[in-house]
């Protein structure tokens, strides 16, 4: 399947709530696959469709090979705990800038799978950070709004002075 193109901040996009997924068929799954290639070329652990441009609940999640492909179709976080842990992350939207980030340490949360089917999971440490990440970004918030005003104002004048 095909790379699709990723759009770069400040694309709108990126701050667009995304739409929960009804038709689970041969597109949605066709969208997984082209999600999972494009992540892996980025290079990137996590992608979301509307780093895409498609306005979709779908996140596409593989922290390492041996760990596996996890696809995440309308995910909602369920609870979160109130430990919390320090994470550099960054975006397939903003390649080559990270900082750091505090989030819940673990979570619960619900999804369906490709076929519409629906589930429950826990997941704590990398695995929540990845997922409160995209799931974030599905909501339409840019990981840069999870830092201080300083810390985002300066790393948006970091990105815009290196893209000119």
């Amino acid at each position: 399947m095909p790379v699709r193109p990723i759009i770069r901040f400040p694309d709108p996009l990126l701050k667009t709530a995304c739409a929960p997924v009804t038709i689970f068929d041969d597109g949605l799954r066709s969208l997984a696959i082209d999600l999972l290639d494009t992540m892996r070329a980025a290079p990137g652990v996590g992608i979301t469709a509307a780093h895409i441009g498609v306005l979709q609940r779908i996140t596409v999640i593989e922290l390492s090979r041996e760990d596996g492909v996890h696809t995440y179709i309308n995910p909602e976080i369920t609870w979160f705990s109130e430990e919390t842990i320090r994470h550099m992350e960054g975006s397939v939207s903003m390649p080559g800038f990270t900082d750091e980030v505090v989030r819940p340490k673990a979570i619960r949360f619900r999804y369906q799978d490709i076929t519409g089917e629906a589930y429950e999971a826990a997941a704590e440490d990398f695995l929540a950070i990845c997922i409160q990440h995209e799931i974030d970004q599905l909501d339409g918030l840019f990981w840069l709004q999870r830092l201080s005003k300083l810390k985002r104002d300066r790393l948006v004048k970091k990105w815009e002075k290196a893209k000119a």
